[in-house]
C-alpha cells in the first residue's frame, strides 16, 4: 500500500496516527517537525503528507508552502489542535491559501482521517 509522511510534534498523537494508518496497511514515515519532514520528503517523496499546523522549528503552514512550491503535485492533509478558535482559523487559512484539500481539527475520528487519506490516494 501507499507510503504516507506524517509530520506531528506530539509523540502520543504521532504514535496513535501511525498505528491507525498502519492497521489499514499504509506504510508510515514519521517526522517530529517541519524541518525534519521536509528533509525526509526531499530525499524520499511520498504520495501523501499529513502535517500538523502548530509545531516547533518550522510550522506546518511554512512546511506546506515549501512542499507545494518544490513539489506542486504533492497531496497534503493539514491537522491542528490548538485552541478551538485558533485551530479553526489556522485550518481555514490553510485551505484558502494553499492546495490542501482536507483539513482536520483535533480531535478527529479514525473514520474522518481514513476517509481523507482514501480520497487523496484514490
Amino acid at each position: 500500500m501507499a507510503q504516507i509522511l506524517l509530520i506531528e510534534d506530539n509523540d502520543s498523537m504521532r504514535e496513535t496516527l501511525t498505528h491507525i494508518l498502519e492497521r489499514k496497511g499504509y506504510e508510515v514515515i514519521t517526522a517530529c517537525d517541519g524541518e525534519e519532514g521536509l528533509r525526509i520528503f526531499r530525499s524520499s517523496p511520498t504520495p501523501l503528507v499529513i502535517t500538523d499546523i502548530i509545531m516547533p522549528n518550522k510550522e506546518g503552514v511554512e512546511t506546506i508552502f515549501e512542499l507545494e512550491r518544490d513539489f506542486p503535485h504533492v497531496k497534503i492533509i493539514a491537522i491542528s489542535g490548538g485552541g478551538k478558535v485558533e485551530a479553526q482559523n489556522y485550518l481555514k487559512a490553510v485551505s484558502l491559501i494553499s492546495n490542501v484539500k482536507h483539513t482536520l481539527k483535533k480531535p478527529f475520528s479514525n473514520e474522518e482521517l481514513l476517509a481523507a487519506v482514501k480520497d487523496l490516494l484514490a
